[in-house]
């Protein structure tokens, strides 16, 4: 291709053009949120929109006895942008903040408070007085999460929000109750669960697995001697393991694998005894064979019904012969201990399951439990009674020693659960409890989540599907004060058992009328008549757990069925909830489980469930630790956009993990707003210079068909209605993931590309006519890009909207047009779509950053001129033709004097070549890298070419892919050394690295224009400010001088500003700045000009 002279450089940077005008993205925002207010703008949106079509959202209550953190607000802006999203695409969304009242969190700040240790303690004081205590912290710091949610920028509705106090919630939540209730799926039963005696209450398993963590428990082998049917020691003793010695005074049974080989052994180093125990467990029990001699060998189904002797006489009248014997179950394995289990059925769900099956016990009794309800053992265990059982085990080990019967002791350490409030070890206790039978309805469970749509799906399909194919019964009761009661009044013998639904039913079945709390003070005293003669019915005296409040809330929140019951049944399920991935044990899980009870329905119809949100260290965020920054003290650094678009452009969208990396808010602002601000600034100052020139009124003139000629304006408006079309797509799919990342590629198009490719025409410089056409261009894709970008980054988008708003004309002026916020997102219009022109860009921006790439390599600045380009590239009918239209902007992004495009690589000897990538190769072949890295690298040009082909290729037996190589092109260095090759997918580029004289003194001259407009910005001038630039070279002899005596006339053309050469005695009014360029100084000096001086 032909060589290409430049008279006239564009090397001025944006920024520099732009003036150095500060942006403080936080008082920014602080301006908008008074804007906002000022105008009720949440309540006017709801307005505007009332009549389109409903979109459901539900949103999970916290408790507002904690802080937000970065979870929630990752959650928050999730649900906000979603939410904005489909207002702004024609729906109108109700948006209620609700608060978690009752429960745990609030009871254990009450009894951290109070020094409660346990329920007498409240009893004592009275329950009112406690509830009353509850009640005041529950809004403990409601004000602070209203203030850091409306600072994010996140409207919902807090003056209309819903809490699960309100007497109409906690009458839905009994209602929700009676439905399930009139299904016949309650029940009340004995069943071992994890329990808090910290808290006196039991938690569902979900809240159990909240809470891991490595511990060190006692290891004990007690020795259990086989009787025979007279009582008579037979000569033998059963080990049995526990890592939990304090459950032994409950053993009721021991447990054996039918199918595991179990062997007698004699016992050298305890005087010979003989004992039983798993084959497989020998060499953990005994130090060495030498210790032991084998007798005997025998499957566990030998041993079954075998009986033993008690290790304690506590409970030996309680149960019947079938006690005290050996049972068989597969739960027992050979991995640890000595593969025989010592049953206490009331302190094991296997326990309880096998013993039950034995007949051992049945679902009513005899009930073997004699810990309290703080952990302590009752009078029943005399030896060890008031005492907490966890500080009880070294005594029951002692204890045990004394009667000869701990064969040996050691510590652990494993996972074991806490609990997730108190943070204290978790006790396996039967309770007698309430239950939804979960288990009867898991195939509707099962269907009802096929029909949800999740992000990211395997959330949906591995993690909480798996979860309910394995669901238990939820035990729903919680032996606590501070919660709603469970509706259920009962005779003393509970045969007659009266479900209540509402306050009105109660109040019919009671007498008692003045009923406006229902709280547990307040319905304890209220009693039921009796239909069968059996006195007076009084309530149960359990609460619900909260789970089962938060998962009634779709109901409770509306006051269904008792108000707007015709809008909430045709608005249910929901369109839409969000949370984070520990709710699929929570409350996405009580939501399903509530819903399918009821009415068969799944309760959502999408779902985006988020990562958590770690320390920058990968731990979990610790107050304690201070391992994060405050939410409130980084929003006050960097705003509330910076951090929402951090977050959501994360893999924590995708359901993973993330590390918050402050650095990472700081770059956003930096490489994404930063640009898109100076733009908006760069568009507005040449509409007013536009204006100015022409003596008239810019007035936006929106582009549905583009009848222009320059490729830029057509290839910036394809590509916006292509990011449309994608970002509808993807958001209609609910994948965020996805968005966030072409959203900010587009910014960077929009600035770095086109803004900065045409500075000219936006300036005036290509005369009138085309000037208008490149603004109205940069201002429909602003103005497009603004209402695009509103859900994810509110804030922003409303200032830059404010600036350009009123160049809509008439319209700038009516209500739905006063916001951003207010507007829909635009349609996507195809006719302005044209994917070739969009390809030919991407290939040119390929070009234009692999030749950067190159200088940067040889570290060759871009100011100075090099002789050639050439470029390949592969696969492109007719780009040969095609790079004439954007070859201009190639020449002057390289500063380049000769591009070639070539299609024939052979030409310049170009092969291609493979190099291992170790970064993805080592985790996949390992033992052999050593082996292929020397292969790939061994590989000719024509097998490179195959591989590049088919996207696969074997050596030795193994199959690659191509993120498995890097492809590197290497040419023929003895016929083309001036040359450095470089290569990105399509693209081979050959840059002539040997520059000459006149090329070093064009950089120079580069160089001297970019430190005039560095010195603009630093000085706080604007393109339209009247100066004059002086220069003084020193020494005068200098090449430098002489080249810049020589170059007044390129100076003044790039800097559109007069340059003259500084004289003793004149007197300016700013410091001089020295540079050194060649073999002299600089020194640069910048007059702005007064207006009488002109």
């Amino acid at each position: 291709m032909a060589s290409k002279s430049k008279k006239s450089d564009e090397i001025d940077n944006l920024d520099g053009e732009m003036g150095s005008e500060s942006f403080d993205f936080p008082k920014e925002e602080e301006k908008v949120l008074k804007m906002w207010k000022e105008m009720d703008a949440f309540r006017t949106q709801l307005k505007l929109s009332e009549n389109r079509k409903r979109y459901t959202f539900y949103d999970g209550p916290p408790f507002a006895t904690g802080l937000p953190h970065y979870g929630h607000i990752l959650a928050g802006t999730i649900k906000d942008t979603v939410t904005r999203w489909a207002t702004q695409t024609g729906h109108h969304v109700e948006r209620r903040f609700g608060w978690d009242c009752h429960g745990l969190p609030v009871e254990f700040e009450i009894d951290k408070k109070l020094g409660i240790k346990g329920p007498n303690d409240v009893l004592k004081m009275g329950v009112d007085t406690y509830n009353n205590e509850c009640r005041s912290i529950v809004m403990r710091y409601s004000k602070e999460w209203e203030e850091i949610i409306s600072r994010l920028g996140r409207w919902i509705d807090f003056e209309n929000d819903y809490k699960t106090l309100y007497p109409t919630f906690m009458e839905s939540v009994w209602w929700v109750f009676k439905e399930i209730y009139k299904k016949k799926l309650v029940y009340r039963g004995f069943k071992v669960m994890p329990y808090s005696t910290s808290c006196c209450t039991p938690l569902s398993n979900f809240e159990a697995g909240q809470n891991y963590k490595d511990v060190q428990d006692p290891a004990v082998v007690i020795t259990f001697p086989a009787l025979d049917d007279k009582g008579i020691e037979l000569g033998f003793s059963f080990l049995a393991w526990t890592t939990t010695p304090w459950t032994l005074p409950s053993n009721l049974a021991l447990c054996m694998h039918s199918e595991l080989d179990y062997v007698k052994v004699k016992d050298k180093k305890h005087d010979n005894q003989v004992y039983v125990l798993a084959e497989a467990r020998l060499t953990e029990v005994f130090k060495s064979a030498e210790d032991y001699e084998i007798l005997d060998k025998q499957k566990g189904s030998f041993y079954k019904g075998q009986k033993y002797r008690p290790l304690f006489d506590y409970f030996v009248d309680v149960v019947d012969d079938n006690a005290f014997r050996v049972l068989n179950d597969s739960y027992v394995t050979s991995d640890s201990g000595t593969g025989i289990v010592h049953q206490a059925p009331y302190f094991g769900e296997d326990d309880y399951r096998v013993c039950i099956g034995a007949k051992i016990i049945t679902k009513v009794g005899p009930i073997v439990c004699p810990v309290d309800a703080s952990g302590c053992f009752t009078s029943e265990v005399k030896d060890f009674v008031g005492q907490h059982v966890k500080e009880a085990d070294k005594h029951i080990m002692k204890f045990l020693k004394d009667k000869n019967r701990l064969y040996s002791q050691a510590t652990i350490q494993h996972q074991y659960p806490f609990c997730w409030r108190s943070d204290t070890p978790l006790l396996y206790k039967a309770v007698p409890s309430w239950f939804v039978k979960v288990e009867e309805i898991k195939d509707k469970l099962l269907e009802n989540n096929a029909k949800t749509y999740w992000v990211p799906e395997f959330a949906k399909e591995k993690r909480f599907a798996n979860w309910l194919s394995d669901a238990r019964d939820w035990a729903i009761s919680r032996n606590r004060f501070w919660g709603n009661p469970i509706p259920l009044w009962v005779s003393d013998d509970f045969e007659e058992v009266v479900c209540v639904g509402s306050i009105q039913e109660l109040k019919e079945l009671s007498g008692v009328q003045d009923i406006t709390d229902i709280h547990k003070e307040f319905v304890d005293r209220i009693t039921i008549p009796s239909k069968m003669g059996k006195g007076v019915l009084k309530r149960v005296p359990e609460v619900f757990d909260c789970w089962f409040e938060s998962g009634s809330m779709p109901y409770a929140q509306v006051h269904y069925p008792f108000e707007r019951k015709e809008e909430f049944e045709s608005n249910f399920p929901a369109d839409f909830i969000a949370e984070g991935i520990d709710q699929t044990r929570g409350w996405f899980y009580t939501l399903l489980v509530i819903s399918t009870a009821i009415f068969n329905k799944p309760p959502f119809k999408n779902l985006i469930t988020n990562g958590l949100v770690l320390a920058a260290d990968g731990q979990k965020m610790s107050k304690s630790k201070k391992n994060f920054p405050d939410p409130s003290d980084t929003i006050h650094k960097y705003g509330a956009d910076s951090i929402r678009l951090y977050l959501i452009s994360s893999p924590a969208v995708r359901g993973d993990a993330v590390k918050f990396v402050e650095k990472g808010v700081r770059d956003v602002i930096k490489d994404a707003f930063l640009p898109w601000v100076n733009a908006s600034k760069f568009l507005i100052q040449n509409i007013e210079r536009w204006e100015n020139e022409e003596n008239k009124k810019f007035s936006y003139e929106e582009i549905s068909v583009y009848t222009g000629v320059n490729i830029m304006d057509k290839w910036l408006l394809s590509s916006i209605q292509s990011l449309l079309k994608f970002v509808r797509q993807e958001m209609n799919a609910y994948r965020l993931y996805t968005v966030l990342p072409r959203l900010i590629k587009f910014i960077d198009t929009l600035c770095n590309w086109y803004v900065r490719l045409n500075r000219k025409r936006l300036r005036g410089e290509t005369g009138s006519e085309d000037s208008f056409f490149a603004l109205n261009t940069l201002y429909n894709v602003l103005y497009w890009m603004v209402r695009l970008c509103a859900p994810f980054i509110p804030f922003l988008t409303e200032s830059i909207y404010q600036r350009i708003k009123k160049y809509l004309g008439d319209n700038a002026e009516k209500l739905e047009f006063a916001s951003v916020h207010y507007l829909q997102i635009p349609e996507v219009n195809e006719n302005l779509i044209d994917s070739d022109t969009e390809n030919l860009f991407e290939v040119m921006q390929r070009i234009i950053v692999l030749g950067r790439t190159l200088r940067d390599r040889k570290k060759l600045a871009l100011r100075l001129p090099l002789k050639e380009l050439v470029v390949i590239v592969e696969n492109y009918p007719g780009i040969d033709l095609a790079i004439k239209n954007v070859e201009s902007y190639i020449y002057e992004e390289l500063n380049v004097k000769k591009f070639n495009l070539t299609l024939d690589k052979e030409q310049y000897g170009i092969e291609m070549k493979a190099k291992p990538n170790f970064a993805v190769l080592a985790t996949k072949v390992k033992e052999k890298m050593k082996k292929l890295s020397a292969l790939i690298e061994k590989m000719t040009d024509s097998e490179v070419q195959e591989f590049r082909k088919n996207g696969k290729f074997v050596l030795d037996g193994t199959e690659l892919s191509l993120e498995d190589i890097l492809l590197v092109p290497k040419l023929d260095s003895t016929k083309f050394s001036q040359y450095e090759p470089g290569f990105d997918r399509n693209v081979i580029e050959l840059l002539d690295i040997t520059p000459d004289e006149e090329m070093v003194n064009e950089g120079v001259l580069r160089d001297v224009v970019n430190r005039v407009q560095r010195l603009r910005k630093e000085y706080k001038l604007v393109p339209t400010d009247d100066i004059t630039v002086y220069y003084q070279v020193k020494p005068e002899n200098s090449k430098l001088n002489t080249l810049l005596k020589n170059s007044i006339e390129y100076l003044e053309s790039n800097l559109k500003k007069p340059v003259k050469p500084y004289e003793n005695g004149l007197n300016l009014k700013v410091q001089g700045k020295s540079f050194d360029f060649l073999d002299g100084k600089v020194e640069l000096w910048i007059e702005k000009l007064q207006p009488n001086e002109n």
